[in-house]
């Protein structure tokens, strides 16, 4: 069983109303606090990498009004930008996970579940079912956010977790990748999505898909895909 987490597990607005906002409120004390931190500098230069060579106009007007200031500022702002635009790169979502961090450590946070999840997360593990995680927040993030659920502490329940660095989330490749490090046929892997798009690539990949549909979920139409609406339903 591989499971997206927004839409899917854990309502849309708590990552958009919730986890965005604060990340964006709080990179910069993580980037003037942890600025000479390696793995910090490390991930700011993958951001510059990625900000160069960025298409969008709005990207590039921002890179020619900011391009002299210091790394750690130049680097927020197109930050900034990326999450008000959900953009998906990774180093921004191991960025976030590291500010994430600090708020589920001090209990400005905490991940609300859809009802029926905690039960079926457990459920399922004890009848053997492999669980796994493929999402666009990091890894690190995905761990963090499951660790602090208002069920208590869920990491035990999965198995595995993958996010945009095993590939982009719209595309085939990305599925068979995830088959072939689980050691699975595709054809035995149900992935639950609340995006279409990539329940087509998960499709296209030979994985069995559902469509999930949640009460908030900016998608509503499946497609030509199942509809789960509370966990308790499968299995």
């Amino acid at each position: 069983m591989l499971l997206d987490i927004e839409g899917t597990t854990c309502p849309v607005t708590f990552v958009s109303e919730t986890l965005f906002p604060y990340a964006s409120r709080n990179l910069e004390n993580l980037i003037a606090n942890c600025g000479d931190d390696p793995s910090v500098q490390a991930l700011l230069h993958e951001v510059e990498e990625a900000w160069s060579s960025d298409p969008d106009p709005q990207a590039n007007e921002l890179l020619l009004q900011n391009g002299n200031s210091p790394l750690q500022l130049r680097c927020l702002v197109y930050l900034r930008w990326l999450i008000k635009a959900d953009r998906k790169l990774p180093a921004l979502k191991e960025l976030q996970g590291m500010v994430w961090e600090h708020g589920y450590a001090s209990g400005d946070l905490q991940a609300p579940l859809f009802a029926d999840v905690p039960q079926a997360l457990l459920r399922w593990q004890a009848a053997g079912i492999g669980l796994a995680v493929y999402s666009s927040g990091s890894i690190a993030a995905q761990k963090l956010l499951y660790a602090h659920t208002t069920a208590g502490d869920l990491r035990p329940c999965f198995r595995s977790w993958f996010d945009t660095r095993t590939g982009p989330k719209r595309e085939a490749s990305s599925y068979r990748i995830i088959a072939t490090q689980l050691g699975c046929d595709p054809g035995s892997i149900q992935f639950i999505s609340d995006v279409k798009a990539e329940l087509d690539a998960a499709h296209a990949a030979g994985m069995q898909v559902l469509f999930s549909q949640r009460d908030g979920n900016p998608e509503q139409d499946p497609g030509p895909y199942p509809v789960i609406r509370d966990f308790n339903t499968w299995g």
